[in-house]
């Protein structure tokens, strides 16, 4: 294989590094820690100091509330790509309908098993 065909990678990977090098250098030059003598401990909020309760405390719901829709939206979000190739898979005799079928139901047990226990009800 050409070497010449790595170019583009190389200057994707170069571009990513430098981008993101930079972002993080600048987080550390302009950031809240650069200025860590004058607003030592308190909530970064738009430039503008904090006024009142700085830390409020969440519920536990609210985080489980929070993983939950991750994952069960990531995982649809793996779906998407089966139905963008799932006529190529036919094209191609891959019976591809009984993993999703499973895949969805494994979605739909998890839903219901997340019902029955109640995670889904913020009064309780």
């Amino acid at each position: 294989m050409n070497s010449s065909a790595y170019v583009p990678f190389l200057i994707q990977a170069i571009l990513a590094a430098a981008i993101t090098g930079g972002v993080i250098g600048a987080s550390h030059l302009f950031g809240q820690r650069a200025k860590a003598s004058k607003i030592k401990d308190s909530a970064y909020e738009c430039g503008i100091p904090a006024e009142g309760v700085v830390h409020t405390r969440f519920s536990v719901k609210f985080f489980l509330t929070a993983l939950l829709f991750m994952l069960f939206d990531l995982e649809i979000v793996i779906l998407i790509p089966w139905s963008f190739i799932y006529r190529e898979f036919l094209a191609n005799h891959i019976a591809i309908l009984g993993p999703v079928l499973f895949f969805i139901g494994v979605l739909v047990l998890g839903l219901v098993y997340e019902v029955k226990k109640g995670a889904l009800q913020w009064e309780k």
